[in-house]
Protein backbone atom coordinates (compact mmCIF):
# COMPACT_ATOMS: atom_id res chain seq x y z
CA UNK A 1 0.00 0.00 0.00
CA UNK A 2 1.50 3.26 -0.48
CA UNK A 3 1.79 6.16 1.72
CA UNK A 4 1.22 8.44 -0.89
CA UNK A 5 -1.88 7.36 -2.20
CA UNK A 6 -3.43 6.21 0.84
CA UNK A 7 -1.66 7.70 3.92
CA UNK A 8 -0.66 6.12 6.95
CA UNK A 9 -1.94 5.57 10.18
CA UNK A 10 -1.59 7.91 13.62
CA UNK A 11 0.62 5.13 15.23
CA UNK A 12 2.89 4.92 12.30
CA UNK A 13 3.62 8.16 11.47
CA UNK A 14 4.08 8.90 15.74
CA UNK A 15 6.60 5.70 15.97
CA UNK A 16 7.83 8.33 12.68
CA UNK A 17 8.56 11.45 14.45
CA UNK A 18 9.37 9.61 17.69
CA UNK A 19 6.21 11.37 19.73
CA UNK A 20 3.51 9.67 21.30
CA UNK A 21 -0.20 9.15 19.39
CA UNK A 22 -1.37 10.86 21.94
CA UNK A 23 0.73 13.93 21.38
CA UNK A 24 -0.45 13.90 18.09
CA UNK A 25 -4.01 13.78 18.57
CA UNK A 26 -3.45 16.39 20.80
CA UNK A 27 -2.35 18.51 18.19
CA UNK A 28 -4.76 18.17 15.88
CA UNK A 29 -7.39 18.71 18.64
CA UNK A 30 -6.25 21.47 20.25
CA UNK A 31 -4.49 23.06 16.72
CA UNK A 32 -6.10 21.95 13.96
CA UNK A 33 -2.84 20.22 12.65
CA UNK A 34 -4.75 17.33 11.27
CA UNK A 35 -4.89 15.28 8.33
CA UNK A 36 -6.54 17.18 5.22
CA UNK A 37 -8.37 13.90 4.17
CA UNK A 38 -9.91 11.28 6.15
CA UNK A 39 -10.68 8.00 5.17
CA UNK A 40 -14.00 6.25 5.94
CA UNK A 41 -15.16 5.32 9.44
CA UNK A 42 -12.54 6.67 12.44
CA UNK A 43 -9.25 5.81 11.13
CA UNK A 44 -6.69 9.08 10.11
CA UNK A 45 -4.70 8.64 7.23
CA UNK A 46 -2.11 10.82 7.32
CA UNK A 47 -0.49 11.40 3.94
CA UNK A 48 3.37 13.35 2.95
CA UNK A 49 1.97 16.49 3.03
CA UNK A 50 0.42 16.02 6.90
CA UNK A 51 3.15 14.58 7.94
CA UNK A 52 5.41 17.25 6.86
CA UNK A 53 3.59 19.91 9.16
CA UNK A 54 3.77 17.39 11.89
CA UNK A 55 7.74 17.03 11.15
CA UNK A 56 8.03 20.80 11.30
CA UNK A 57 6.09 21.18 14.81
CA UNK A 58 8.54 18.63 15.91
CA UNK A 59 11.55 20.62 14.96
CA UNK A 60 10.05 23.48 16.57
CA UNK A 61 8.94 22.33 19.62
CA UNK A 62 12.19 20.30 20.14
CA UNK A 63 14.12 24.17 19.97
CA UNK A 64 11.74 25.38 22.80
CA UNK A 65 9.57 26.81 20.87
CA UNK A 66 5.70 26.30 22.77
CA UNK A 67 3.12 23.95 21.05
CA UNK A 68 0.64 26.76 20.91
CA UNK A 69 3.00 29.09 18.83
CA UNK A 70 4.74 26.36 16.81
CA UNK A 71 1.23 25.28 15.86
CA UNK A 72 0.85 29.12 14.87
CA UNK A 73 3.86 29.25 12.69
CA UNK A 74 3.36 26.03 10.86
CA UNK A 75 -0.19 27.13 9.91
CA UNK A 76 1.14 30.11 8.76
CA UNK A 77 -0.64 31.85 11.29
CA UNK A 78 -0.22 35.61 12.72
CA UNK A 79 -0.41 35.80 16.90
CA UNK A 80 -4.37 36.40 17.80
CA UNK A 81 -5.37 34.93 14.44
CA UNK A 82 -7.93 32.17 15.29
CA UNK A 83 -6.88 30.13 12.79
CA UNK A 84 -5.26 31.70 9.70
CA UNK A 85 -4.41 30.01 6.32
CA UNK A 86 -2.80 27.07 6.44
CA UNK A 87 1.38 26.84 5.02
CA UNK A 88 1.84 24.58 1.87
CA UNK A 89 3.01 21.28 2.81
CA UNK A 90 7.34 21.37 2.83
CA UNK A 91 7.23 25.42 2.54
CA UNK A 92 8.59 25.90 6.01
CA UNK A 93 12.17 25.71 7.64
CA UNK A 94 13.73 22.53 6.88
CA UNK A 95 12.85 20.24 9.73
CA UNK A 96 15.72 19.14 11.89
CA UNK A 97 15.72 15.54 12.12
CA UNK A 98 18.15 15.25 15.04
CA UNK A 99 21.42 13.84 14.85
CA UNK A 100 22.69 12.44 11.21
CA UNK A 101 21.58 8.62 10.87
CA UNK A 102 22.57 7.82 7.71
CA UNK A 103 20.28 4.71 5.94
CA UNK A 104 18.83 2.51 8.84
CA UNK A 105 15.63 1.85 10.00
CA UNK A 106 12.89 4.53 10.30
CA UNK A 107 12.29 4.19 13.83
CA UNK A 108 15.96 5.39 13.87
CA UNK A 109 14.60 9.02 12.97
CA UNK A 110 11.87 8.93 15.56
CA UNK A 111 14.05 7.88 18.60
CA UNK A 112 16.69 10.49 17.90
CA UNK A 113 13.72 13.18 17.71
CA UNK A 114 12.42 12.01 20.86
CA UNK A 115 15.60 11.85 22.84
CA UNK A 116 16.02 15.55 21.56
CA UNK A 117 13.04 16.48 22.66
CA UNK A 118 13.68 14.80 25.82
CA UNK A 119 10.34 13.20 25.45
CA UNK A 120 10.66 10.04 27.65
CA UNK A 121 7.10 9.08 27.35
CA UNK A 122 7.49 8.43 23.59
CA UNK A 123 10.81 7.05 24.06
CA UNK A 124 9.50 4.53 26.01
CA UNK A 125 6.93 3.23 23.57
CA UNK A 126 9.13 3.35 20.59
CA UNK A 127 12.30 1.26 22.31
CA UNK A 128 8.96 -0.98 23.54
CA UNK A 129 7.62 -1.26 20.11
CA UNK A 130 10.67 -1.80 17.98
CA UNK A 131 11.65 -4.69 20.29
CA UNK A 132 7.99 -6.32 19.41
CA UNK A 133 8.31 -5.86 15.88
CA UNK A 134 12.05 -6.47 15.26
CA UNK A 135 12.90 -8.46 18.04
CA UNK A 136 15.79 -7.81 20.34
CA UNK A 137 19.00 -8.58 17.82
CA UNK A 138 17.28 -6.25 14.98
CA UNK A 139 16.73 -3.76 17.93
CA UNK A 140 19.95 -3.36 18.96
CA UNK A 141 22.22 -3.66 15.67
CA UNK A 142 19.52 -1.47 13.38
CA UNK A 143 18.36 1.12 15.80
CA UNK A 144 18.97 1.32 19.66
CA UNK A 145 23.66 1.36 18.35
CA UNK A 146 22.75 3.45 15.43
CA UNK A 147 20.52 6.19 17.75
CA UNK A 148 23.30 6.06 20.63
CA UNK A 149 26.22 6.73 18.26
CA UNK A 150 24.62 9.63 16.24
CA UNK A 151 24.07 11.36 19.67
CA UNK A 152 27.07 10.92 20.69
CA UNK A 153 28.72 12.15 17.60
CA UNK A 154 26.68 15.16 18.11
CA UNK A 155 27.37 16.48 21.73
CA UNK A 156 31.10 14.92 20.61
CA UNK A 157 30.93 17.85 18.12
CA UNK A 158 28.29 20.70 19.35
CA UNK A 159 30.38 21.57 22.67
CA UNK A 160 28.75 19.03 24.89
CA UNK A 161 25.13 20.08 23.96
CA UNK A 162 23.46 16.80 24.08
CA UNK A 163 25.23 15.30 26.91
CA UNK A 164 21.72 15.24 28.87
CA UNK A 165 20.33 13.60 25.25
CA UNK A 166 22.96 10.74 25.29
CA UNK A 167 22.49 9.98 29.38
CA UNK A 168 18.56 9.87 29.28
CA UNK A 169 18.72 8.03 25.86
CA UNK A 170 21.47 5.26 27.57
CA UNK A 171 18.78 5.13 30.45
CA UNK A 172 15.87 4.11 28.65
CA UNK A 173 17.77 1.88 26.28
CA UNK A 174 18.72 0.11 29.13
CA UNK A 175 15.28 0.26 30.84
CA UNK A 176 13.64 -1.31 27.40
CA UNK A 177 16.62 -4.13 27.22
CA UNK A 178 16.40 -5.31 31.15
CA UNK A 179 12.52 -4.72 30.66
CA UNK A 180 12.93 -7.29 27.95
CA UNK A 181 15.63 -9.51 29.74
CA UNK A 182 13.31 -10.00 32.88
CA UNK A 183 10.09 -11.20 30.66
CA UNK A 184 12.43 -14.50 30.48
CA UNK A 185 14.78 -14.06 33.38
CA UNK A 186 14.90 -17.69 35.40
CA UNK A 187 12.28 -19.31 33.46
CA UNK A 188 15.08 -22.23 32.23
CA UNK A 189 16.54 -24.35 34.51
CA UNK A 190 20.00 -25.76 33.94
CA UNK A 191 23.67 -24.00 34.07
CA UNK A 192 23.65 -20.35 33.30
CA UNK A 193 25.08 -18.08 30.98
CA UNK A 194 27.34 -15.60 33.47
CA UNK A 195 26.93 -11.84 32.08
CA UNK A 196 29.65 -9.90 33.65
CA UNK A 197 31.54 -6.79 33.34
CA UNK A 198 35.34 -6.95 34.27
CA UNK A 199 36.26 -4.80 37.69
CA UNK A 200 37.34 -1.38 35.76
CA UNK A 201 34.36 -1.62 33.15
CA UNK A 202 31.16 0.06 33.83
CA UNK A 203 29.41 0.47 30.38
CA UNK A 204 26.68 -2.33 30.58
CA UNK A 205 25.16 -2.11 27.62
CA UNK A 206 26.10 -4.71 25.44
CA UNK A 207 25.24 -7.15 27.54
CA UNK A 208 21.77 -5.78 28.72
CA UNK A 209 21.13 -6.33 25.23
CA UNK A 210 23.03 -10.24 25.22
CA UNK A 211 20.77 -10.71 28.49
CA UNK A 212 17.69 -9.88 26.97
CA UNK A 213 18.37 -11.73 23.33
CA UNK A 214 18.82 -14.60 25.91
CA UNK A 215 15.76 -14.27 27.61
CA UNK A 216 14.12 -14.15 24.06
CA UNK A 217 15.84 -17.48 22.85
CA UNK A 218 14.45 -19.16 25.87
CA UNK A 219 18.33 -19.57 27.46
CA UNK A 220 18.96 -19.31 31.23
CA UNK A 221 21.31 -17.12 32.38
CA UNK A 222 22.76 -14.84 35.36
CA UNK A 223 23.37 -10.75 35.07
CA UNK A 224 25.96 -9.51 37.53
CA UNK A 225 26.22 -5.81 35.47
CA UNK A 226 29.29 -3.69 35.73
CA UNK A 227 32.47 -3.64 37.02
CA UNK A 228 32.54 -6.88 39.00
CA UNK A 229 35.15 -7.34 41.40
CA UNK A 230 37.38 -10.29 40.92
CA UNK A 231 37.07 -12.04 44.00
CA UNK A 232 32.97 -11.82 43.05
CA UNK A 233 33.32 -13.16 39.96
CA UNK A 234 35.69 -16.17 41.09
CA UNK A 235 32.51 -17.01 43.84
CA UNK A 236 29.62 -16.20 41.08
CA UNK A 237 31.75 -19.03 38.68
CA UNK A 238 31.98 -21.50 41.58
CA UNK A 239 28.00 -21.14 42.69
CA UNK A 240 26.35 -20.96 39.56
CA UNK A 241 28.49 -23.51 37.90
CA UNK A 242 28.08 -21.39 34.24
CA UNK A 243 28.15 -23.35 30.78
CA UNK A 244 29.48 -20.09 29.52
CA UNK A 245 30.90 -16.47 31.05
CA UNK A 246 30.76 -13.49 28.79
CA UNK A 247 32.89 -10.92 29.99
CA UNK A 248 32.68 -7.38 28.38
CA UNK A 249 35.24 -4.92 28.13
CA UNK A 250 35.02 -1.44 26.28
CA UNK A 251 38.92 -0.40 26.17
CA UNK A 252 42.32 -2.09 26.56
CA UNK A 253 42.61 -0.69 30.02
CA UNK A 254 39.98 -2.54 31.47
CA UNK A 255 40.75 -6.13 30.12
CA UNK A 256 42.30 -8.27 32.30
CA UNK A 257 43.85 -11.54 30.08
CA UNK A 258 44.79 -12.93 33.55
CA UNK A 259 41.33 -13.09 35.16
CA UNK A 260 40.10 -14.24 31.94
CA UNK A 261 42.04 -17.39 32.08
CA UNK A 262 41.39 -17.60 36.00
CA UNK A 263 37.62 -17.81 35.06
CA UNK A 264 38.18 -20.11 32.52
CA UNK A 265 40.19 -22.64 34.43
CA UNK A 266 37.76 -22.27 37.83
CA UNK A 267 36.05 -25.96 37.42
CA UNK A 268 33.08 -26.97 39.73
CA UNK A 269 30.73 -29.62 40.00
CA UNK A 270 31.11 -33.50 41.67
CA UNK A 271 34.14 -35.03 41.85
CA UNK A 272 34.98 -37.16 38.96
CA UNK A 273 32.64 -34.72 36.84
CA UNK A 274 33.66 -31.30 37.17
CA UNK A 275 33.43 -28.93 34.27
CA UNK A 276 34.81 -25.71 33.46
CA UNK A 277 33.30 -22.78 31.31
CA UNK A 278 33.48 -21.57 27.92
CA UNK A 279 34.49 -17.91 28.14
CA UNK A 280 33.87 -15.29 25.84
CA UNK A 281 35.97 -12.08 25.85
CA UNK A 282 32.89 -9.66 24.49
CA UNK A 283 33.87 -6.01 23.94
CA UNK A 284 36.41 -3.65 21.97
CA UNK A 285 39.14 -4.15 25.16
CA UNK A 286 39.75 -7.58 24.61
CA UNK A 287 41.36 -6.56 20.57
CA UNK A 288 44.98 -8.18 20.29
CA UNK A 289 46.39 -11.71 20.15
CA UNK A 290 44.47 -14.81 20.09
CA UNK A 291 42.89 -15.89 22.99
CA UNK A 292 44.15 -18.89 24.58
CA UNK A 293 42.10 -22.27 25.53
CA UNK A 294 38.52 -22.02 26.95
CA UNK A 295 38.56 -18.30 25.40
CA UNK A 296 36.78 -16.92 22.40
CA UNK A 297 36.18 -13.73 21.33
CA UNK A 298 33.51 -13.33 19.27
CA UNK A 299 32.65 -10.35 16.95
CA UNK A 300 29.35 -9.13 18.12
CA UNK A 301 25.90 -9.61 19.80
CA UNK A 302 25.16 -12.46 16.60
CA UNK A 303 28.02 -14.39 16.76
CA UNK A 304 28.24 -14.31 20.98
CA UNK A 305 24.54 -15.73 20.10
CA UNK A 306 25.65 -18.40 17.91
CA UNK A 307 28.38 -19.39 20.23
CA UNK A 308 25.95 -19.68 23.40
CA UNK A 309 23.40 -21.70 21.45
CA UNK A 310 25.81 -24.16 19.82
CA UNK A 311 26.97 -24.90 23.79
CA UNK A 312 23.20 -25.27 24.49
CA UNK A 313 23.16 -27.50 21.51
CA UNK A 314 25.48 -30.06 22.85
CA UNK A 315 24.29 -32.20 25.46
CA UNK A 316 27.40 -32.55 27.09
CA UNK A 317 28.16 -28.66 27.18
CA UNK A 318 31.02 -27.87 29.49
CA UNK A 319 34.32 -27.82 28.22
CA UNK A 320 35.44 -30.86 31.05
CA UNK A 321 38.86 -31.00 32.63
Amino acid sequence: MSETTHGVTTGAVARRLGVSPTTVRSWEQRYGIGPAVRASGRHRRWMPGDIALLEEMCRLTATGVPPAEAARVVLGQQPGDPRGGGAPPGTGPAADDGPPLGDVRRECRGLARAAVRLDAAAMEALLGQVIADHGVVAAWEEVMVPTLHAVGRTWESSDDRYVEVEHLLSWHVSTALRRAAMAGAGAVEGPPVLLACVPAEAHTLPLEALAAVLAERGLPFRMFGGAVPAEALDAAVRRSGPAVVVLWSQARSTASHALARHVAGTSFGLRGARTTPLVLLAGPGWAGPPPGDGLLRPGGLREALQVIAAVYEDPGHGSGS
